[in-house]
């Protein structure tokens, strides 16, 4: 295709032959490049392999478990996921979510809504992105806060030990958003607008599973968040001693 530096690609990892063959035939026909893998050691080979734009992901794997490779791709790298899967029980969902999964579509589903959901997920990131190299190009904005610091123009964080701890982007960003709002107490609402700005739907629970990643890699410990704090019924807030260095 000539066309095909331009185009997007997606990777379909899916036990069933049919529902990669349904999948693939309606992204192309959107204009995607479509990659394909039967478990998650074809996956991990294709990721490594291609620039993958968004994976969509089934939860079961036949006898894997789709959500071991989710664990294993996100330790690796900030690619997209929209779990596709059969499962129905509402464990698995979350789980996936708290794992960096960033949409979940029940099978059966609508080629159409499959391809509406990849597009706002992929505009989401490059929306994320593009917020991140601005404010990088813009500021030479270093914070401390309980023995952390944190280079946002380099987008790098340290631990009270010094040691760099490696978020991904989505995590960084959030981070970034609490370190600018110390203090104030911030609703799910105003985190969507702050971080993406548009494309998130009201019932969307990125945002806690987003919380939730980024409280374990800075309080993998505790059972009781001492920065990022639950405000209930209205959001978050960053408790944490906030200094601009």
């Amino acid at each position: 295709m000539s066309m095909q530096d331009d185009q997007q690609t997606i990777l379909i990892v899916d036990d069933e032959p049919q529902v990669r063959e349904l999948l693939r035939t309606g992204l192309e026909a959107e204009g995607f490049h479509v990659l394909e893998a039967g478990d998650g050691r074809q996956a991990m080979e294709q990721v490594g392999r291609q620039n993958v734009s968004l994976i969509t992901l089934d939860l079961k794997l036949g006898g894997e478990d789709g959500l071991k490779f989710a664990r294993e791709l996100r330790m690796a790298r900030n690619t997209p996921i929209i779990m596709i899967t059969g499962k129905g029980d509402a464990i698995d969902r979350i789980v996936g979510l708290e794992l960096g999964a960033d949409d979940y579509i029940p099978k059966p589903f609508l080629m159409r809504e499959v391809v509406a959901r990849i597009r706002a997920v992929l505009r989401r990131y490059v929306s994320s992105n593009t917020q991140a190299s601005a404010g990088a190009d813009s500021a030479d904005e270093r914070f401390a806060f309980d023995g952390w610091t944190v280079d946002i123009a380099r987008r790098e964080v340290h631990d009270p030990a010094g040691e760099r701890r490696d978020l991904t982007t989505a995590e960084f960003n959030l981070l970034a958003v609490f370190l600018h709002k110390p203090g104030r107490v911030l609703s799910r609402d105003d985190l969507m607008d702050l971080l993406k700005g548009h494309e998130w739907t009201p019932m969307d629970r990125s945002i806690d599973a987003l919380v939730a990643r980024l409280r374990k890699k800075l309080e993998p410990e505790s059972e009781r968040p001492m920065l990022v704090k639950t405000v209930r019924g209205v959001g978050y807030v960053f408790a944490g001693s906030v200094k601009r260095l």
